[in-house]
């Protein structure tokens, strides 16, 4: 995890770990409790139609659209040869990809059911606008994931990654405990629910 991608305009977004396609046990069996927990959430929220903010190269989502084959699916990320070059890799018939920005979405109030940031909103600016954004384009909830601080820098650091700059991966702006996560959740709707596969956070919200 020593290297990161960067978009077209010079916005860090991710590092080079391909998390989902890992072969370290360790990792897998991680992976594993994220993809179970989010999988879930999902199946309890069932929209009927869903927008990923952030979606990288389609690894999950394209999983998502699978299992949700009646649902529109359309995901988006910043301009990064790897992100596209996934997308191509990662289709459905009933999903799409765009390049946008978060903090300015393309669509109508109200145009998806669902909204969703897994493991994104640590990287974005403007935290708050872009959950304001996705409110916005969804109907009825959002599904969204955060590493699980100070938790997700001691575990670097125990690892003997990122020591200069105290654990704190790459491109990583943002950082919550789950009572702030929550809390911050709150402002948009109920938390209907908070599950917390190690080391992350992830919550349900009814708008």
């Amino acid at each position: 995890m020593s290297g990161v991608t960067v978009s077209s305009d010079g916005v860090v977004t991710g590092n080079t770990f391909d998390k989902y396609g890992s072969t370290n046990p360790l990792v897998r069996r991680l992976m594993r409790g994220f993809e179970r927990n989010a999988e879930e959430l999902l199946s309890l929220a069932a929209p009927g139609s869903l927008l990923d903010v952030g979606c990288g190269e389609g690894v999950l989502l394209q999983r998502w659209a699978l299992a949700l084959p009646r649902a529109r699916v359309v995901g988006i990320d910043l301009e990064e040869d790897s992100i596209q070059r996934g997308w191509s890799e990662h289709g459905a018939p009933n999903l799409s990809y765009r390049v946008n920005e978060a903090e300015e979405l393309p669509f109508a109030e109200n145009e998806f059911e669902m909204a969703s940031a897994m493991e994104v909103l640590e990287h974005v600016p403007e935290p708050e606008r872009t959950l304001a954004e996705m409110a916005r384009c969804a109907s009825s909830h959002l599904l969204v994931s955060v590493p699980h601080e100070p938790l997700w820098r001691m575990l670097n650091m125990a690892r003997g990654a990122y020591w200069s700059a105290a654990g704190n991966t790459p491109g990583h702006l943002n950082h919550w405990s789950a009572r702030s996560f929550r809390a911050l959740l709150s402002r948009f709707g109920e938390v209907t629910e908070a599950r917390a596969p190690f080391p992350w956070t992830m919550v349900l919200v009814r708008l």
